[in-house]
């Protein structure tokens, strides 16, 4: 089974989210998960703020 911190792993290295990750995250949110996967998931979003990782879904709506 994928962890969140796997998909954040390979969204760090690529500096690229696709949507398809990102709809892993969510379903893999809606299950338990530890505090490693959580702040996993914390280290995503603050790297997506800081434009390190861009978000495939916000490029297909302009959004940057």
């Amino acid at each position: 089974m994928t962890r969140i911190r796997d998909v954040v792993q390979t969204a760090l290295l690529t500096g690229y989210l696709t949507v398809e990750a990102e709809n892993q995250l969510r379903q893999l949110l809606t299950t338990r998960y530890d505090l490693e996967d959580l702040n996993a998931f914390m280290t995503l979003q603050e790297a997506a703020m800081m434009g390190k990782v861009k978000q495939e879904s916000r490029e297909r709506c302009g959004i940057k």
